[in-house]
């Protein structure tokens, strides 16, 4: 059994709607999964529903859940035809515990009746996914718990319960460098853990922007962050579906690389119909894969779209992919280095300008606007368009500069790799559609 915070120990007890707005790796999906567990576990017939905005983080704390049960309450739980699956958890009390990703308007989520709604990455849910969802608690005066990294105020069902006017929620507010000073040390939680974790704190408030790190680890909710892609451009756009079969055509390939770890590397393929309106065709990801791994999978990509470019930084862990691909005789000859690096005006290297990225992002932006281009409707890019913010950094004796961030970034960066190839390459399209 884990060595519970305080504050933990308080949302474990606490009765009601409940919010949690906290920084990141504080323990909050590991607190509300046990309080999930504990409250199906002992309180018979009763329907929790885990939602979050895509499949993947709805699982993860699903699965903390089944976890929880597995270790305290395995006897409860269904075998056979009704043992756990992906997405449901039936216990032999009657109650029921389902996960699902609400997409844009929550249509697939309709229906159900329960007892307690639990959000995952709140901040992350569209707005008119709430008008679906809350009515499901109607008639049994059920519960809301919603826990989230702050993401803005601007129109944000999250910021606005967060408020409490109506003093409906407990809300609980915890920053990241408090729990990881004030945690006690035990045997879930070494000495050598607390001080890499303290470590790791540093290291990202040197690098991070102040309003950055006081969103991300601090918690809070900030005006001067702003959504990158607003909603509404977000959902006109992202209306493509996958296709059923191959069409030969033109095919750009971004991509974005991670190392081996919990971030993700994605592979964004876009279509160029002429040389000015692109469709996304596909977006894959892959987690915790070598450098080697990544290659192959570009490569045997390669062979089925036959890309015109294929877009990849060549700085840090993208540097192994790029070299092995200018390495494969398939791809040497397309792939091509767009990275994040600033760019000299002059000699002596007094003036830059804009960063490539910047450069990528604004012309995703300017063909999402002029509906130039068009996105694939999958939840995993919508969240990840959703969660690009910028600010303007200012610091002593320095030009005013743009910064672009987002915590779901992976699939974006890919992203602007592929469009900003499409938009750059002026050649005749040969392709009879």
């Amino acid at each position: 059994m884990i060595e519970l915070d305080e504050w933990q120990k308080e949302i474990l007890n606490a009765k009601g709607n409940i919010i949690l707005a906290s920084g990141r790796q504080v323990g909050k999906s590991t607190i509300i999964s046990m309080r999930d567990a504990e409250y199906a576990a002992t309180n018979p017939k009763k329907s929790v529903l885990i939602i979050s905005a895509t499949e993947r983080q709805a699982e993860e704390l699903f699965i903390k859940v089944l976890t929880y049960l597995t270790d305290n309450y395995r006897h409860l739980i269904k075998s056979g035809k009704e043992r756990p699956t992906k997405h449901v958890i039936r216990l032999k009390n009657g109650s029921i515990i389902r996960c699902l990703p609400t997409g844009v308007a929550g249509v697939g989520i309709r229906g159900f009746t329960i007892d307690r709604l639990t959000a995952d990455e709140a901040a992350f849910i569209p707005e008119q996914v709430w008008t679906a969802v809350t009515p499901m608690l109607l008639t049994t005066g059920g519960d809301i718990v919603l826990l989230s990294t702050p993401h803005g105020k601007q129109n944000n069902y999250f910021y606005d319960r967060y408020k409490n006017a109506d003093n409906t929620f407990k809300v609980f507010h915890v920053n990241s460098e408090e729990v990881i000073k004030n945690r006690k040390i035990s045997k879930n939680w070494t000495e050598l853990q607390s001080v890499k974790a303290l470590e790791h704190l540093e290291r990202e408030k040197r690098k991070m922007t102040k309003l950055q790190y006081a969103q991300e680890y601090l918690g809070e909710f900030v005006d001067d962050l702003r959504q990158f892609f607003s909603n509404k451009l977000i959902e006109n756009c992202c209306i493509m579906k996958r296709r059923e079969q191959f069409v030969p055509a033109r095919y750009y390939l971004g991509m974005d690389i991670a190392g081996m770890g919990e971030d993700e590397s994605t592979f964004e393929i876009m279509d160029k119909i002429d040389n000015e309106n692109f469709v996304q065709v596909e977006n894959i990801v892959t987690t915790k894969t070598y450098t080697t791994e990544t290659s192959q999978k570009a490569i045997e990509l390669m062979k089925i779209y036959k890309f015109r470019r294929i877009g990849v930084d060549d700085n840090g862990a993208e540097f192994g992919v790029f070299s092995e691909l200018l390495r494969d005789e398939n791809t040497r000859q397309r792939v091509q280095s767009l990275n994040n690096a600033r760019r000299a005006l002059d000699r002596d290297e007094t003036k830059f300008k804009r960063l490539l990225k910047e450069d990528m992002y604004f012309n995703l932006l300017a063909l999402m606007e002029k509906g130039k281009i068009k996105l694939l409707d999958d939840d995993e890019l919508i969240l990840s368009l959703k969660s690009i913010q910028y600010e303007y950094v200012t610091k002593e004796n320095e030009a005013t500069r743009l910064k672009i961030f987002g915590v779901y970034s992976h699939i974006t960066e890919g992203l602007i790799r592929a469009a900003w190839l499409c938009y750059q390459d002026k050649s005749l399209n040969i392709w009879a559609r």
